[in-house]
């Protein structure tokens, strides 16, 4: 990353801030930057020019929400601008701390400001922890000034922070951290003396820091995590491998949470590749949800929803398909039942699509909002009674069976809605043989309607 610009001086650290007590602690922890120089990754906000490099830079922060995934920096990154700011840092707990203790923060707080002349970052870890009510009891402080709040989430904002508290506070968001990043994370790790693996003598392949840093998704804490495990396990002097690596690692868990954001990303990844004809990138993430944990019965119904919305009449078979399919995972359970899972992903993604239904659907709907109280035609209302055959109920209606070709042009609609065309088809699979259809039935009401007489007997109808 690039140098930081000239920062102002720093007041006195609070004690612990950086502190680095031996080997007690994991090498992700020894190894946290001490200074902007030293951070890795982020340089979309952190880059000279950039708008918090350039607040950080100033001493002048405002109350904000760092978003990004685990081991992207976020508590690094709130205790630098304490530390480039010379405010306290005062951590708060969304887990284990509540509404009292907030309190206390507050106070010590204002007696720091009146006292002192000093601010104070109050930084809550995972802030969306937080319910309604605790979130309130932050809103007058940050409005006074008395703390600047620094919340850190992995979860949507969006979601899991109530709008008055995120009105207050600026959203930054934190991506996974590259492997080239997490590379230079590794090799400083490996070399650095004090702080890290520098005194062990290792042997390091860069097979093995290659490795690490491609498993490790992003995230610098479990790459130094692995790396910290396989030097354990060599011992000093030892040579890190990729098959050392490999077993440091054991499994990844990959970064899923059922309730949270990321399912419905990967649900939408999923759907959405269906749509655009990908079997590749539709198997990768249906594979990617069944790692985590994902109930299957969710998988198959946005695929059958999937199979109506974007498929359609294209393809009739794919929902029929689809719904087999589901079935076909009730009776054989997991991991069997993931073949017709697979089968019908594959066969979901590689059918015509069409969203003529949809299309229809949205259109009749329109159309009854604006028209809801047009009446039946006579013709075709039900006459069970001797009254309602009296008033004309079910006179002149041509029951279609009675032709040859089981169609009798006649008008079904309301008659100021004559004429409206809701349902369009595509162009793809099966829906070219529908759009056959209606053109032979609206010839033949054309020229029944319109007075120019039956059709010829050489007319084909189609199949």
């Amino acid at each position: 990353m690039s140098p930081a610009p000239k920062r102002r001086p720093a007041g006195p650290r609070e004690p612990g801030l950086f502190a680095a007590t031996a080997g007690a602690q994991p090498l992700a922890a020894r190894m946290r930057p001490r200074t902007l120089e030293e951070y890795v990754g982020q340089a979309h906000l952190l880059s000279p020019g950039k708008p918090l490099r350039e607040e950080i830079a100033s001493g002048r922060v405002s109350s904000m929400v760092l978003w990004g995934p685990p081991g992207t920096g976020k508590t690094t990154l709130a205790r630098l601008i304490a530390q480039y700011t010379d405010r306290a840092f005062v951590p708060f707990s969304a887990v284990t701390e509540g509404v009292p203790r907030v309190r206390e923060i507050i106070a010590e707080a204002e007696d720091r400001l009146d006292g002192q002349g000093k601010g104070t970052i109050l930084f809550a870890d995972e802030i969306h922890r937080l319910n309604t009510a605790q979130q309130d009891a932050f809103l007058p402080h940050v409005e006074a000034g008395t703390i600047t709040l620094v919340g850190a989430t992995t979860e949507n904002p969006s979601f899991e922070i109530n709008g008055a508290l995120l009105s207050r506070v600026r959203v930054f968001v934190l991506q996974p951290l590259t492997a080239a990043d997490l590379q230079l994370v590794l090799r400083s790790a490996t070399t650095d003396r004090d702080r890290g693996l520098g005194a062990m003598g290792l042997n390091v392949d860069e097979g093995a820091i290659g490795f690490v840093a491609e498993e490790a998704d992003g995230d610098a804490r479990r790459a130094l995590t692995v790396l910290d495990a396989a030097a354990k396990h060599v011992g000093d002097g030892g040579h890190i491998t990729r098959d050392v690596a490999r077993e440091a690692l054991q499994l990844r868990v990959a970064r899923y949470d059922k309730g949270r954001e990321e399912n419905y990303n990967m649900l939408s990844a999923y759907h959405k590749s269906l749509r655009g004809s990908d079997p590749q990138a539709a198997l990768y993430w249906m594979a990617r949800m069944i790692h985590g944990g994902e109930d299957p019965m969710t998988i198959f119904r946005r695929a059958i929803a999937m199979a109506a919305e974007d498929v359609g009449l294209a393809d009739p078979e794919a929902l029929k398909l689809a719904v087999a399919a589901r079935d076909a995972y009730h009776m054989l359970g997991a991991p069997e039942g993931y073949l017709p899972l697979a089968e019908m992903t594959i066969y979901l993604a590689t059918a015509p699509k069409s969203n003529s239904s949809k299309a229809a659907l949205a259109a009749a709907l329109e159309l009854a909002a604006r028209h809801p109280s047009e009446p039946v035609p006579l013709h075709i209302r039900n006459a069970p009674t001797k009254l309602m055959k009296e008033l004309g109920y079910n006179k002149g209606y041509q029951y279609a069976h009675d032709s040859p070709d089981a169609y009798i042009p006649q008008e079904y609609l309301p008659d100021r809605l004559v004429g409206e065309e809701l349902y369009t088809p595509g162009t793809f699979g099966f829906e070219k043989e529908i759009a056959k259809r209606l053109a032979w039935w609206e010839e033949r009401k054309r020229r029944a309607l319109g007075g120019q007489g039956a059709p010829k007997q050489d007319d084909t109808k189609p199949e």
